[in-house]
């Protein structure tokens, strides 16, 4: 199939998809932006099924294992979801509602949002009366400085690196395995309840922060090292019943979870079973035939593009497809550390040269994502995109040659890109765009589970990737600090910071707009370092993905979560009838 009728089949779904999901209305808060020119529908108010009965077994059917369930290392948004919505619970968490109410924050362990002081560097939490672990023991606030410490080990790494970048009195720390222990210039637990956070700056989101799974509790004696992730000790609705890594994982009740303290989880069904052993179109092909168990199970996994023509095509099946903007923005990256790449100019002319229109067609047309025109999502600028460049999708490639002239490099250049195997057909998209201003592409593909490693390691990381990232929380303090902080870069192990951008100025802005107490005042400057950032091009932003999930006729409960990258929030998933 061609680009041009791939795009005309992408613009047909999307149209139908609207029809599909007429009664969710866009709003300003869900990243919709361009998926409203596309005709496919944002963070609505819509749930499929109305309100679940409690009872009954609910089936997550998926084609992969979890990376990591390990509340100090899990920092991948689908997987998230999962670990916070039913294994355990962080100091305060979003609320469980689609469009902008999902956007607000709630109590969790905490008793509110958390109480700062020394201008917002000092923030002081108390715990509810009577939270317990699965096997009754009572959560108390060490536990959750335990975790946060875990945090900081090399033999935990991969999780959400917050509290090193806020917390005073870290440097040099390597975690609690071996022992050590944060001081209390750093973390204080006057009392069972009493937890206080000592930031090296004003932090005025850090009641947001604490949304993350480094703040849930961890019991010392329950520690098990790399192995926590097979069964994290749960303080949340559901535990643990068996996990046969990459098969299958059986989560049952949690009789010692206190549905009286945790407003947010509704735990509806007894049970939960994750099948992670689907290939293929095999998750899709079960719902759409919709027959026996599978009227009470849910898709962990997009909708393929192969099957979106037959979903829609089908009233029933398409009643049950939910597709909302993910909040995410894939990218080109560029190792700004490797020839040509650390030219700006040349940066600049890979923002002309790559034609989205191809890529986004590439990924499945507009019913699966929108044009991306800059690095933050609309879900981090008021809902409305913001287009810097003002370049037409399928790019400009006469001005690109010019920049690569001006660089010196007027016959264009050689070089790599790495992706994973299931990005292919999108790399040679980019490949055929550049190859339009004289850049020539050599692809090498690898499994999904090694692209990090190798764009991660100085040493082997060719000069582009297929990368990407999403907020941790509605915040542009969880986006461009995490991709675009110099002072984070690492040789080895690189996380984040995929570019290796490191721009002192860029760096010293991070921190000044991290430190504004007005919030508003903040969110513009986001805006305004955004633009500076993309003049300096360390990546050419390409879409921003929706999140298609089908899910079955039994089903009730069920939305894209404005939170979780439109994953299904699993707080209040259930079913509509038990029998």
């Amino acid at each position: 199939m061609n680009r041009r009728s791939h795009v005309a089949l992408a613009a047909a779904i999307a149209a139908s998809l609207t029809l599909g999901l007429g009664a969710c209305s866009s709003n300003s808060s869900g990243g919709g932006g361009n998926g409203d020119q596309a005709g496919v529908t944002t963070q609505g108010n819509g749930i499929i099924g109305g309100t679940p009965v409690k009872g009954g077994t609910l089936t997550i059917l998926s084609n992969q294992d979890f990376d990591q369930l390990d509340p100090a290392r899990n920092w991948t948004m689908p997987v998230m979801d999962v670990g916070v919505r039913l294994l355990y619970r962080t100091l305060t968490t979003f609320k469980a509602a689609p469009g902008a109410d999902g956007l607000k924050v709630e109590p969790d362990l905490a008793t509110d949002l958390g109480t700062p002081s020394d201008d917002a560097r000092t923030w002081t939490f108390h715990l509810k009366d009577g939270l317990t672990y699965e096997d009754g023991t009572p959560i108390v606030a060490g536990d959750i400085k335990y975790n946060v410490e875990r945090s900081f080990s090399a033999e935990l790494a991969g999780g959400p690196d917050y509290a090193a970048r806020y917390l005073a009195g870290v440097d040099g720390y390597k975690g609690p395995l071996a022992g050590e222990h944060l001081g209390k210039d750093s973390i204080e637990v006057p009392d069972a309840k009493t937890i206080v956070f000592h930031l090296k700056r004003p932090v005025a989101e850090f009641g947001q922060t604490v949304t993350l799974p480094t703040f849930s509790p961890v019991p010392v004696a329950k520690e098990t090292g790399a192995n926590y992730s097979n069964h994290p000790v749960s303080s949340g609705p559901y535990k643990i019943e068996s996990y046969d890594r990459g098969k299958r994982m059986v989560l049952v009740r949690n009789t010692n979870w206190d549905a009286a303290s945790d407003p947010v989880r509704k735990a509806y069904p007894d049970k939960i079973v994750v099948d992670q052993t689907l290939k293929g179109t095999g998750i899709a092909d079960r719902l759409i035939a919709d027959q026996g168990d599978d009227k009470n199970a849910v898709s962990y996994v997009d909708l393929t593009p192969a099957k979106m023509s037959e979903v829609l095509t089908n009233p029933d099946v398409k009643a049950r497809l939910i597709s909302e903007n993910g909040g995410c923005t894939t990218m080109l990256d560029m190792n700004t550390t490797k020839a040509p790449f650390d030219n700006a100019k040349v940066r600049r002319a890979m923002q002309y040269a790559v034609d989205k229109e191809s890529f986004a067609a590439a990924m499945g047309g507009p019913a699966f994502n929108d044009i991306a025109t800059t690095y933050l999502p609309p879900a981090l600028t008021s809902g409305a995109p913001v287009d810097h460049f003002m370049i037409k999708p399928a790019g400009d490639p006469d001005k690109a040659k010019q920049l690569l002239a001006e660089a010196g490099l007027p016959n264009g250049f050689d070089t790599e890109m790495v992706t994973s195997t299931g990005g292919k057909q999108q790399a040679e998209a980019i490949q055929a765009a550049l190859k339009r201003v004289g850049v020539n592409v050599t692809i090498t593909t690898v499994d999904p589970t090694a692209v990090n490693s190798i764009v991660g390691d100085k040493d082997k990381q060719p000069g582009l990737a297929q990368l990407g990232w999403c907020p941790d929380y509605p915040s542009a303090g969880t986006f461009l600090p995490m991709i675009y902080d110099g002072r984070q870069v690492r040789d080895k192990g690189n996380n984040g910071n995929m570019t290796r951008f490191n721009d002192p100025a860029v760096n010293a802005e991070l921190d000044r707009i991290a430190g504004l107490s007005d919030l508003q005042k903040a969110n513009a400057a986001w805006l305004d370092l955004d633009a500076k950032i993309m003049d300096a091009s360390p990546a050419v932003p390409l879409v921003w993905q929706k999140k298609p999930l089908l899910v079955g006729s039994n089903i009730a409960g069920a939305f894209g979560s404005p939170i979780w990258s439109a994953q299904i929030d699993y707080a209040t998933i259930g079913l509509k009838s038990v029998k």
